[in-house]
């Protein structure tokens, strides 16, 4: 051993380690968080932005007929509320919704009263939109990161 290198030296050489991060990592991750957020925010979007026409299309007109005909069947939207946990739980469903929840509650729809035996079914569609709209901006964040063909 060379009279220069100590070995306090080689012991420090061994136990630090550099971490480096891949050329791109950073924008990799967040362009994947940002295909997450247009997914949520525009059933599709995650998936368009990729370039995958046609499982964007078919998201954005699914998620967005199954919203649209809740509405149409006068379901209710959940309000953000700390009350009951069932309540929580539709809300966190409806906010799945992204821009569509947002618009509706601008617009006032899905607030009225149910008065109607359909309104059931109405808001368990909504409430399943957005969970579908949240699987979907999940499904475009995973093929963004490369863990999905």
């Amino acid at each position: 051993m060379p009279a220069s290198i100590s070995k306090a030296d080689i012991f420090k050489e061994m136990t630090t380690k550099t971490k480096v991060a891949p050329i791109g990592a950073t924008s990799q991750s967040t362009a994947a968080y940002l295909m997450f957020a247009a997914g949520w925010l525009v059933p599709g979007a995650g998936h368009c932005l990729q370039r995958r026409w046609m499982r964007g299309a078919l998201l954005f007109f699914s998620i967005t007929l199954m919203f649209a005909m809740g509405i149409a069947m006068q379901g209710k939207l959940y309000p953000p509320n700390t009350g009951e946990v069932l309540d929580m739980l539709g809300f966190l469903g409806d906010l799945g919704n992204g821009g569509l929840y947002i618009l509706s509650n601008i617009a006032g729809w899905g607030q009225n009263v149910v008065q109607v035996v359909t309104a059931d079914y109405g808001t368990k569609f909504v409430v399943v939109a957005g969970l579908l709209n949240f699987i979907s901006a999940v499904d475009a964040h995973s093929i963004r990161m490369g863990r999905k063909p």
